[in-house]
């Protein structure tokens, strides 16, 4: 992809590494059915110097839905043990490529962080090019994270409800195809399967190809294939809240920028008595 500010090219990191001011972060996660786990493979080797942001750990723990956004208190001193500082520059990158950075650079920026890129083709572009690696758990600095979330990015269940019911808002599911029209078995035992009455569907897959982003025609081209007015606001949603980040930052690419994302999402929804729809998206009618 051309070049774009949310985004830091492996070559500008393998020769800021080490700079001060600088936090390079590994948002490492995996799907609960892969049995991976980020934090052993963090240990294993990363990125000299990154330290490890744990999605799961650095949530809303009295939340029954899997890593919810905390408290800007808990955050507040996740991110200072980490030493990771609110005006530090922070490069966040993950070992798929693009999968689970994007949920960590939108958490940051949404507790007020301001200076946060994701590492264009992340760990395996790096590893791809030879640049180095460690092993172990890396050295921890002092930083001051005063943590203030911006409430206006999240949305709530019933935020997503009444939005949709009105028609102030769209929703954009990232989940695949056969899962959102419900013809595949939800990966978290007790959910129903569909989508959200009224929701749109544009998979990721869409718009990540070998582990980058694609390129803002081709974001563009499948926003409008999935039945999206950019023009009007858009809630990004998922499985439970991780890939949504995903549609966020290909939204905000194209200039688009989400009105909100739905952090419970499928997760929230498929658990609860709200309506499900299956099938593909309805048609909706042109204005």
């Amino acid at each position: 992809m051309s070049y774009d500010p949310r985004f830091v090219s492996t070559e500008w990191l393998a020769a800021h590494l080490g700079a001060p001011n600088l936090v390079i972060v590994d948002a490492s996660w995996h799907m609960p059915a892969t049995g991976r786990s980020g934090r052993a493979e963090y240990l294993e080797r990363h990125i000299p110097g990154a330290v490890f942001f744990d999605i799961d750990a650095i949530s809303d723990t009295s939340s029954p839905l899997p890593h919810m956004l905390p408290t800007e208190i808990v955050f507040r001193a996740a991110m200072e043990s980490l030493g990771i500082g609110r005006t530090m520059k922070i490069v966040v990158y993950d070992t798929a490529g693009l999968f689970s950075a994007p949920r960590v650079w939108w958490t940051l920026k949404a507790f007020g962080a301001v200076d946060v890129q994701i590492l264009d083709g992340g760990f395996p572009k790096w590893l791809a090019e030879g640049h180095p690696v460690e092993a172990g758990e890396p050295t921890i600095y002092p930083a001051s994270f005063e943590a203030h979330l911006d409430k206006s990015w999240v949305a709530s269940i019933d935020e997503v409800a009444t939005r949709l019911a009105n028609g102030s808002a769209q929703v954009l599911d990232a989940r695949a195809a056969e899962r959102f029209r419900g013809e595949a078995p939800e990966p978290r035992a007790g959910l129903r399967a569909g989508h959200i009455p009224g929701a749109r569907n544009l998979p990721v897959s869409e718009v990540v190809k070998n582990g980058r982003l694609v390129d803002s025609d081709a974001i563009r081209a499948a926003v409008d294939a999935a039945g999206i007015d950019t023009g009007r606001p858009v809630i990004t949603s998922c499985g439970s809240g991780v890939t949504a980040a995903i549609l966020w930052l290909a939204l905000d690419v194209i200039g688009a920028r989400p009105k909100a994302l739905y952090d419970g999402s499928w997760t929230e929804w498929g658990g609860s008595d709200r309506p499900v729809a299956t099938g593909p998206a309805a048609t909706l009618p042109k204005d």
